[in-house]
């Protein structure tokens, strides 16, 4: 059989894929987003002093900066499951909303604490357990987007699997937010984005060795 001839055998039988769909994913992940956020907060985890809080620009600036991080994220994460996607670019654009939060937030915490007793302001005790519960709720996250990259077709598992990681770490900061008590911007960036990392590596070193395809 010649090339030609064994090419159109192997080929004669395909039919053209219909591209993957977003809505179905979307709705998945914002019933998840919904459930998780409400089972949080049915534990009494609603920080008392939330009244007071939002008159403050910090708390603006964490949860805005959260939700835009974790919508960004779950946007490259789900572009990424495609064969023709290039995540890096989109891991390149959340870094650079990353960037533009920092300075909004470094802003802030100067005009507003000052840059005296960084140390005591980590509050290493409330830290450890703020990145704890972080990571925790990033695990639901993980696992539906790392189902959901093992159903696709991404081509670039190493960035696709970064994005799953930043968009979980997002999400499930945002989810903690809502109690975490500190709305100081040097905490926040110090031990948010610890977790962020921890999940991220977490994700980049295990989703690429079940997603194969």
């Amino acid at each position: 059989m010649s090339n030609n001839a064994l090419i159109d055998t192997l080929v004669g039988d395909l039919r053209p894929v219909a591209r993957p769909r977003f809505g179905p994913q979307i709705v998945l992940l914002v019933v998840l987003a919904a459930v998780e956020l409400a089972g949080f907060l049915a534990l009494g985890t609603m920080r008392p002093d939330i009244g007071a809080a939002l008159g403050r620009a910090a708390f603006w600036w964490k949860m805005a900066g959260l939700a835009v991080l974790a919508l960004i994220g779950v946007a490259v994460a789900l572009r990424s499951f495609r064969p023709e996607s290039m995540p890096r670019q989109g891991l390149r654009r959340w870094a650079l909303a990353l960037a533009g939060i920092l300075v909004a937030g470094t802003v802030i915490g100067v005009a507003g604490l000052g840059v005296d007793g960084l140390a005591a302001r980590l509050m290493w005790r409330m830290g450890v357990e703020c990145l704890t519960v972080m990571t925790v709720l990033s695990v639901p996250p993980v696992v539906v987007l790392g189902y959901m990259m093992r159903r696709g077709a991404p081509t670039d598992h190493q960035a696709s699997a970064a994005a799953v990681g930043v968009a979980a770490a997002g999400w499930g900061a945002f989810i903690f937010a809502f109690h975490c008590p500190s709305d100081d911007p040097f905490y926040i960036v110090f031990w948010y984005a610890l977790s962020c990392a921890a999940i991220t590596v977490l994700a980049r070193a295990i989703l690429p060795l079940i997603s194969r395809w």
